[in-house]
């Protein structure tokens, strides 16, 4: 008997608080209004659109940056076919088919007026000439 009477008073106990910790949010516990009373109607909750990053602006007419001076030696000037052959002789030495890159190296030497430096590579240094020749194969041409 003891124990359904305490049982009872928790029972009870608990009902109570939970009624008071809950009459803060629960909104039917407020005090009825007047039916002549306008009551602000509150407004849609309107989703919150996360902010925009800022896109950087594109940059001002400013000064363009210092131009670096070339790493490598400024290309001879080709003005015969008597200077591409030192040039070509030069682009040609660790070929392993020297005289085929012989060949080739004058006729592009002789059309386009120039032989990059090195033995290999720096094509881009003499143009779209250079770089654009090509073999009925459709591969570069020029070494």
């Amino acid at each position: 008997m003891a124990f359904k009477a305490v049982l009872f008073l928790l029972a009870t106990f608990l009902l109570i608080t939970t009624r008071v910790s809950s009459s803060d949010e629960d909104p039917r516990m407020k005090a009825p209004t007047p039916p002549y009373a306008k009551v602000p109607v509150p407004a849609p909750a309107q989703a919150k659109v996360p902010a925009k990053p800022p896109t950087p602006s594109p940059p001002t007419k400013a000064t363009p940056p210092p131009a670096k001076p070339p790493t490598y030696a400024p290309l001879p000037p080709v003005k015969s076919t008597a200077d591409c052959v030192p040039l070509c002789d030069q682009r040609c030495k660790l070929h392993s088919r020297k005289r085929l890159c012989m060949r080739a190296c004058m006729t592009c030497c002789y059309r386009c007026k120039c032989v990059p430096p090195g033995t290999y590579g720096n094509q881009e240094m003499c143009g779209k000439c250079y770089t654009g020749m090509t073999t009925h194969g459709n591969r570069v041409k020029c070494p």
